[in-house]
C-alpha cells in the first residue's frame, strides 16, 4: 500500500517542473498611492499599467512595471484607505532594476530628490556596478550595472532562516531552479538566486540567510509573489505534500475568487512569505476585461 501510495505522490511532485510558470507581480503596500506612482514612474522609468478603486472595500491599488503584464513582472501597489505609513520588518530585504548605467539612474534619481542609501561602485569583492536608494515609503531597491534585459525589475530580495530548507521548499513546491548561490562567510551571509530561467533573463527571488539568524519581523507593509500556473488546484495538491515534510500551509484553498472568477490558491513557505498561484488563462481574461 505504501508503495501504491507513494507513486501517484512521487508523479504529482513532477508537475511544477512541467508546468508553466511565471513570475507575475509583487504586492505591496504604500501609504499614499500618487507619490509612489509619481516617484516609480519619474525616477525609475516604470510605466503605470492600470490603476482601480475599490471603495466598497476601502481601498486602491495600481500596477507598474517595465512592460506589459501579459509578459512582464510588475509591482501591484495597494492603498488602504487612510493608513499612510506601514512596517518594513527585518525579514523584507529588497526589489531590484537591471540598468545600462547606475552612475545616470542614481544622478537622475537624486536630481528627483531620491534618497541614494549606497553610492553606485563595485560590489566588495566582486565586480558588478551596483547602488541602493529608498522609495517614499522606505522600501529598498537595488540598482544593478547589466546590458539590455527584456525584464529590467530583476529581484525580489527575502531574509529566511534556514537556506537549504527554503530552497528545498520553492524547488519542490513551485519547479523553479537554483540559478546561483553565493557564501560570503567574511559577510555571515549566504544567498540562493531561484526563479524559472538564466538571472540575466528573468526575475528571480533572492533568498538570504544571515549566519545565526533565525527569525525576522514581517511587519504590514510587503504582501506576497504571484506565480501563473495552469492547474492551481494541482499545484496546490503539491504544495499540500510539500507543507507536510517542510513547513509553510496553504492559507486560501484552490478556486475561483468571488465576482471576479479568476482561480487562484495562496500559501505561506517555512517562514512565513506568502505566494500566491494564480490560473494563467483567468489572468489573461481579467487583463483584457480591464
Amino acid at each position: 500500500m505504501a508503495e501504491a501510495h507513494a507513486a501517484p505522490n512521487a508523479e504529482l511532485l513532477e508537475w511544477p517542473k512541467k508546468d508553466k510558470r511565471r513570475f507575475l507581480h509583487v504586492v505591496y503596500r504604500v501609504g499614499d498611492l500618487d507619490r509612489t506612482i509619481k516617484f516609480y514612474t519619474e525616477c525609475f522609468g516604470m510605466k503605470l499599467l492600470r490603476k482601480r478603486d475599490i471603495p466598497e472595500e476601502k481601498y486602491s491599488n495600481a500596477f507598474l512595471g517595465f512592460g506589459s503584464e501579459e509578459t512582464n513582472f510588475v509591482v501591484e501597489l495597494t492603498y488602504n484607505y487612510g493608513v499612510s505609513s506601514y512596517d518594513i520588518g527585518t525579514g523584507f530585504g529588497h526589489f531590484a532594476i537591471s540598468t545600462p548605467d547606475v552612475y545616470k539612474l542614481v544622478e537622475d534619481i537624486r536630481a528627483k530628490s531620491g534618497v541614494i542609501t549606497r553610492e553606485p561602485g563595485p560590489v566588495k569583492g566582486g565586480q558588478s556596478i551596483i547602488a541602493f536608494v529608498k522609495d517614499p515609503d522606505g522600501y529598498i531597491f537595488e540598482l544593478i550595472q547589466r546590458g539590455p534585459t527584456p525584464e529590467p525589475l530583476c529581484q525580489v530580495m527575502l531574509r529566511v532562516g534556514d537556506l537549504d530548507r527554503s530552497i528545498k521548499f520553492y524547488e519542490r513546491a513551485l519547479g523553479m531552479r537554483v540559478v546561483k548561490k553565493v557564501d560570503k562567510p567574511e559577510y555571515k551571509y549566504t544567498l540562493a538566486m531561484l526563479g524559472y530561467a538564466e538571472e540575466h533573463e528573468t526575475t528571480v527571488l533572492e533568498l538570504t540567510y544571515n549566519y545565526g539568524v533565525t527569525e525576522y519581523t514581517k511587519g504590514d507593509a510587503y504582501a506576497q509573489i504571484a506565480i501563473g500556473t495552469d492547474d492551481v488546484y494541482k499545484s496546490a495538491e503539491v504544495v499540500s505534500l510539500v507543507t507536510q515534510e517542510l513547513g509553510g500551509k496553504i492559507t486560501r484553498q484552490p478556486g475561483p475568487i468571488p465576482g471576479l472568477n479568476t482561480k487562484i490558491t495562496s500559501f505561506l513557505d517555512p517562514d512565513g512569505w506568502k505566494t500566491v498561484l494564480v490560473d494563467n488563462e483567468d489572468f489573461l481574461k481579467e487583463l483584457h476585461k480591464e
